[in-house]
């Protein structure tokens, strides 16, 4: 299979380390990590962000230098960051994305945000105001999704809505989605494929399944699963382990 993304030599310094990552359409895969591991640099290095170095092909075309009504077809990339003090219409920040006023409306509808378009930005929840941001970046039906942290934000129930419905429109549109995220047991139940980063560079990569079961959760994270729940590894199990 054709992959979407092809991504060769990405590194940004000090940040990320010569990372090569391929994606197939149709796929969402999860970047698990601690913090500073480099989950946001992959992100920022394959959409461009910082200068970094290395080759992109998204769908078989370089997105640097494209349009921006080009760009936003070919790639979509939500921030961690939700700070909006903007008196914008929310509406009005979902048509930013260079979406049409069908694709804006779909995109509403779908966040359950048609109740809150007309409303300006500073005046929303941190909840509704996160919805509205990656409504922005769904909106015009992007090849490639960059999402940092989609779920950070939401409620529980919106946590799994956003994550049905991504794993559900990547399926049906042949997208390919690269989400970072925290929750460990979201990712082995949503992705295709989880990537673990340590020290600005993938340690890991495969099925969930496999992934969350192996030594590198444990090495990476410091923790392990016991009973059914996440618990920290013991310091004497850390010496035991050690070479």
């Amino acid at each position: 299979m054709t992959a979407l993304l092809e991504a060769h030599g990405l590194s940004l310094p000090g940040r990320l380390h010569g990372a090569d990552l391929a994606l197939a359409p149709g796929t969402l895969t999860c970047i698990v990590g601690p913090n500073g591991s480099g989950k946001t640099s992959l992100l920022h290095a394959i959409a461009g962000i910082g200068r970094p170095k290395g080759r992109i092909v998204v769908d078989g075309e370089d997105p640097d230098g494209r349009s921006p009504a080009r760009r936003a077809r070919m790639l979509g990339y939500l921030p961690a960051a939700r700070d909006l003090d903007w008196p914008l219409m929310a509406r009005d920040l979902v048509a930013l994305g260079g979406a049409s006023t069908e694709e804006i409306a779909d995109a509403l509808r779908t966040l359950d945000l048609e109740h809150v378009a007309d409303r300006r930005l500073d005046r929303l929840s941190t909840g509704e105001r996160s919805r509205v941001l990656i409504a922005r970046v769904l909106a015009p039906r992007p090849r490639l999704l960059l999402l940092d942290e989609p779920t950070a934000n939401l409620d529980p129930l919106w946590q799994i809505r956003l994550m049905e419905m991504l794993k559900a429109a990547v399926a049906a549109n042949r997208q390919a989605a690269l989400v970072a995220i925290h929750d460990l047991d979201a990712a082995v139940r949503f992705a295709d494929r989880m990537l673990v980063m340590k020290g600005g560079a993938i340690v890991a990569d495969g099925a969930p399944a496999e992934v969350i079961d192996s030594a590198h959760i444990r090495d990476v994270f410091g923790i392990e699963k016991s009973g059914g729940l996440w618990r920290p590894v013991s310091r004497s199990a850390d010496r035991r382990s050690s070479p």
